[in-house]
């Protein structure tokens, strides 16, 4: 699946503008500040979740436009029309549309994998654990369409049991529904990327070696027990942090650099760069053996610190995932050897093909 035509209308710098990319590499250049990570925020959109800034729907509407913003695309081959956006009434609730009717945003998944890699994920290893989650779970949702889904019941549970903890005399019943509900959404998320860890562990281990360096990988689940006896037991606790200190929103995904055995958050920079492209084009391979379907991947300014002979291997890995890469950069000339490739240039407020 790709897309084969993205319209966007007042989002972000643009007013009305669209592409119509083919199915491989599609290379956006132009100036700093021109525009082309809000293209590539625009394509994540069509993914379940907040997008690759993690930004506010209301930051996303151009300033000056309408109020709302709409993004719409036509994915091929299967010729479905997905939207997502929102209307100047309601700027903090977002609507999806697939075929033109309304569905949730966790539908979009059964169409698209999307995976991104964004400068501000240089630090991912060196940060709090909610990233590295964030990372993880989008690569679970390529293998296990459901897992949005999941997420959100599990989270609505826990912040529905951190409000009645934090009242006078919580209901005991109601306390022990809600930690039910996480357990159950909980083990559903626990397993999935118990699953996606273990596959793309066996996946790294069996690469060869190459220019980028490889990863070892390991999930810290976010607890050790059954879940509903366990928040039973912690609400005392709990209710005093004012949020649950144990299940799968506390989980992390821990990455060491095979060779030298050392934790990601101690390797340099480039090395931890290496690390992330190695995982990313892993799991691209694993979507695509296991699925059929290679994730659409968002590459933002990935060339810009790698030298010719990493440009070309990373370019022929990616070639070989056989799925739409979507790549930002100033200038041409880092990307001369991708081979055939849609060319856009992007300026403030356009979107030209070259």
């Amino acid at each position: 699946m790709h897309v084969s035509r993205l319209s966007l209308v007042d989002f972000r710098s643009y007013a009305d503008v669209a592409v119509a990319p083919g199915p491989g590499f599609v290379i956006l250049t132009g100036d700093n500040g021109a525009g082309k990570t809000n293209m590539l925020e625009a394509v994540s959109l069509l993914a379940p979740g907040r997008g690759l800034r993690r930004a506010a729907l209301a930051e996303m509407a151009r300033q000056g436009g309408s109020g709302g913003f709409a993004v719409a695309a036509r994915i091929a081959p299967a010729g479905v029309d997905l939207g997502t956006g929102t209307a100047a009434a309601a700027p903090e609730r977002r609507q999806v549309r697939v075929g033109g009717a309304a569905a949730s945003a966790n539908s979009l998944s059964e169409w698209l994998s999307v995976l991104w890699l964004t400068p501000a994920m240089d630090r991912l290893f060196l940060e709090g654990a909610g990233g590295r989650r964030r990372f993880l779970d989008r690569l679970v949702l390529a293998l296990h369409p459901g897992h949005a889904g999941h997420a959100s019941r599990y989270e609505a549970a826990m912040r529905a049991r951190n409000k009645l903890l934090a009242g006078e005399r919580p209901d005991a019943a109601w306390l022990a529904a809600l930690e039910a509900r996480m357990a159950e959404h909980g083990a559903a998320l626990a397993e999935a990327r118990a699953a996606t860890v273990a596959a793309l562990a066996e996946r790294l281990a069996d690469a060869p070696d190459g220019p980028f360096a490889r990863a070892s990988i390991a999930l810290d689940p976010g607890f050790d027990a059954d879940l509903a006896p366990a928040l039973l037991a912690a609400r005392a606790r709990d209710a005093a942090a004012g949020r649950a200190l144990l299940g799968p929103h506390r989980a992390d995904l821990a990455v060491v650099h095979a060779a030298k055995r050392q934790p990601a958050a101690l390797c340099s920079t480039g090395e931890q760069k290496a690390l992330l492209i190695g995982l990313v084009l892993a799991h691209a391979a694993l979507v695509a053996d296991r699925t059929g379907r290679a994730p659409l991947l968002l590459l933002d300014e990935i060339a810009a610190h790698l030298d010719p002979a990493r440009r070309a291997a990373l370019f022929e890995r990616l070639a070989g995932t056989g799925g739409q890469v979507w790549m930002t950069g100033t200038e041409r000339a880092p990307f001369e050897g991708v081979g055939d490739a849609s060319w856009i240039d992007v300026s403030p407020g356009r979107a030209d093909a070259s």
